[in-house]
């Protein structure tokens, strides 16, 4: 399709004066709304036992038209680009302003920061290249190591456009790329497998990822965490002081902490974090804070979903409930601005206040010192599955690598071990804070509501104590 302002328009016939009256007469009365109009491109190749599995493209397009009246939405989607079905969805979302007498809300303010390229990442390298770079990332594991048994390698790209119509002519657009890179490798010794596996991307074309100099660092890190895992011991089980190491442990933070946060589940008070602004909810020194202003990162934005330029939000600074993430709704029914959190899946679904890239800042320790500071416990590098009950901010998490700590010192690897807590309790157990501030690099994927969208999370090492180790050693 065309690109820049003739993407939508003269690509499918709609015609943009029409159009804008259609939406000026379905939000006649509402307190805010927008047409959001999406088209998609995405490939993803896997390669896995040795021969390309699976090679997929897609396009994808559609329109969303939203009109909000108080804290009601109405909310109609199609992915038919013509101006008769968003005639029918301006009919469906009227019946939210019936009776309704609300004013728009001022349209966002607009920006000229550029966080990512233009370039479509789907044509930055051609087909041949991307099938020969998994087959090169499985030849080179498999000589890497005898032990290797099983590789499994993936390739991901997408290029989605959007464009934000709002009443009276203010319109917005964006231009987002995303890739990922995910390479696992299965070990066996003496008749025990481990898995072990690493992960990359961001907002930019395949050519930072395919590299040599980035493959086979990605390929090295899966295989040694797969070597590492082959002599783990049983995890222990009991309360004791943890050491979360840097970078993607922050999806802890993220899940526990990070969805207490938004403005939605504040503004119903159904958070843990409920009612606490301006009060102290972690320990002295922490301060989160909530960034799409990153460049090229995973979970970055130049505007949000409804046009409003993300920010940097400062959440909890030295330990004091700060802000919250906002769309452009809840920012409205409690009285703040918008943050540029309002985010959604697709054009089939509406707006949620969600995350960015979300991360806690590093503090002053040496990370050895952190460690070394432990006499029992354990050093959790890397997760895998989690669930947290946002009510009460209630976390499991399986750790994929730790390790144990002993006398100050790394022991071996630990195998099963799962962390069990409650957010709120958690940051106020917060009791070093490393100076290694890592961004995690560009895998998370965030759910909420049944939407699932691209997010960033980090944090230095940090020594919580306390904290609750599911572990499978038997008692002593």
């Amino acid at each position: 399709m065309a690109s820049g302002s003739d993407l939508f328009f003269s690509e499918t016939g709609l015609d943009r004066s029409r159009v804008q009256g259609i939406v000026d007469e379905a939000l006649t009365g509402a307190d805010d709304g927008e047409l959001y109009l999406e088209y998609v491109q995405s490939e993803t190749f896997a390669f896995d036992d040795g021969r390309l599995k699976a090679a997929t493209f897609d396009t994808s397009q559609g329109f969303g038209l939203r009109a909000v009246s108080g804290e009601a939405t109405g909310y109609a989607h199609a992915s038919e680009l013509s101006e008769e079905a968003i005639k029918r969805a301006a009919s469906t979302v009227r019946a939210v302003t019936s009776g309704h007498t609300g004013n728009i809300a001022i349209s966002p303010a607009r920006t000229n920061t550029k966080l990512y390229t233009d370039i479509d990442p789907l044509q930055s390298a051609n087909f041949e290249a991307k099938v020969k770079l998994l087959a090169d990332i499985n030849e080179y594991a498999r000589k890497k190591d005898s032990r290797v048994r099983q590789v499994s390698c993936s390739l991901s790209g997408e290029w989605q456009t959007v464009e934000i119509v709002r009443p009276g002519g203010e319109v917005y657009r964006d231009i987002r790329p995303l890739v990922r890179i995910n390479v696992s490798v299965v070990v066996e010794e003496n008749g025990r497998q481990e898995a072990g596996s690493y992960g990359g991307g961001g907002r930019a074309s395949y050519e930072s990822y395919i590299t040599n100099d980035y493959w086979h660092a990605a390929v090295d890190e899966a295989l040694r965490m797969a070597l590492v895992n082959l002599s783990s011991v049983p995890a222990p089980a009991g309360v004791m002081p943890v050491v979360l190491g840097p970078g993607w442990p922050g999806v802890l933070l993220h899940e526990a902490v990070g969805h207490g946060l938004e403005g939605d589940f504040n503004r119903k008070k159904t958070s843990a974090f409920a009612g606490l602004l301006g009060q102290r909810v972690a320990a002295s020194g922490v301060t989160v804070v909530d960034d799409g202003t990153l460049t090229d990162r995973r979970g970055s934005l130049t505007i949000d979903d409804e046009g409003t330029p993300t920010s940097r939000t400062v959440l909890i600074e030295d330990g004091i409930l700060k802000g919250f993430m906002q769309d452009r709704q809840n920012a409205r029914l409690m009285g703040v601005k918008p943050t540029g959190n309002g985010r959604r899946q697709s054009y089939a679904h509406s707006v949620m206040p969600r995350m960015t890239n979300t991360y806690m800042l590093g503090g002053d320790r040496d990370p050895a010192e952190i460690i070394a500071s432990v006499d029992k416990g354990i050093y959790a590098t890397n997760f895998g599955g989690g669930q947290v009950d946002i009510t009460n901010g209630k976390f499991v998490f399986s750790c994929t690598e730790a390790y144990l700590i002993e006398n100050g010192k790394v022991g071996p690897a630990i195998k099963g071990a799962t962390l069990i807590g409650d957010g709120a309790t958690a940051m106020t157990q917060i009791s070093m804070i490393g100076n290694d501030m890592k961004l995690d690099t560009g895998v998370g994927v965030c759910g909420k509501n049944g939407q699932s969208v691209p997010v960033g999370v980090g944090q230095p090492t940090l020594r919580i104590d306390g904290l609750t180790v599911g572990g499978t050693a038997k008692a002593a």
